[in-house]
């Protein structure tokens, strides 16, 4: 029976720009027996075309199209949902705005004037953006988020993403940001399925964060499979309420379940 696999990348297939041990043989693997085989991710700061040229490095031939991230599932998202007089501010860097403008969104640099804000990953976040993110609130302007995760994994450690930037902006709002596009939002659930086109009983999510991986495949009635190579600590699985159907130590033992 054909198994549908999703894996995450930052922490899961890579840390940094070093390749987790085994993850390039799992891929190879799973292909050669006839499975499907997506990769999805929450990073906002890279493009598909980024991230295929890096799996590339990592010697990972993946086409563009069963790469998805939540740059590309915001932009879709958006375009289905935009009315006529829509004007889209952004706090995010520049693979979100190619994103944005190849789904032909109107984009406005004058917060006043924005009737939705997208919210991302943003490492030039300052007050004035901050400013001008609390301005379009004051203005009626409603607001969507690219990713809710606080941080992104690196090699040695781990870095503010973009649930920080999104904490600072419910901090001068008092208003929770409820629409996100990314993992583990049904919006990219809808997507993902449709895209692996097989039954949820015969997908299976693989990734390092409990509030976004596992917390999406569970969900979505999918098999989760964690793994231990990223944000993820024992300790903090074991005082966890988003439970993994299956723990692996990393994604080189999944052709091994």
């Amino acid at each position: 029976m054909q198994r549908g696999y999703i894996f995450d990348l930052d922490g899961t297939i890579y840390l940094g720009n070093k390749e987790i041990p085994g993850a390039a043989k799992t891929i190879r693997t799973l292909r050669e027996r006839g499975d499907r085989v997506l990769f999805m991710s929450n990073n906002p700061l890279f493009t598909r075309l980024d991230f295929k040229r890096k799996l590339a490095a990592l010697s990972m031939d993946v086409k563009v199209d069963e790469i998805y991230n939540s740059n590309y599932i915001l932009a879709r998202h958006l375009k289905n949902r935009l009315a006529s007089t829509d004007r889209v501010f952004v706090i995010g860097e520049a693979p979100l705005y190619e994103e944005l403008q190849n789904a032909n969104i109107p984009l406005t640099f004058q917060a006043i004037e924005a009737t939705i804000v997208v919210v991302s990953w943003d490492r030039d976040f300052t007050y004035k953006k901050l400013k001008q993110a609390y301005l379009a609130y004051r203005n009626g302007a409603t607001f969507i988020a690219t990713n809710p995760d606080r941080t992104c994994p690196i090699e040695g450690g781990a870095i503010p993403d973009c649930g920080a930037i999104i904490g600072a902006i419910e901090g001068a709002t008092g208003e929770k940001i409820t629409e996100i596009a990314g993992k583990p939002s049904r919006i990219t659930t809808t997507v993902i399925q449709g895209a692996v086109g097989l039954p949820a009983t015969s997908c299976y999510m693989i990734g390092d964060r409990l509030e976004t991986d596992i917390k999406m495949a569970n969900d979505a009635n999918w098999h989760s499979v964690l793994v231990l190579t990223g944000v993820t600590t024992t300790e903090m699985l074991e005082k966890s309420l988003i439970v993994p159907k299956t723990t692996l130590q990393s994604v080189r033992e999944l052709v091994d379940i």
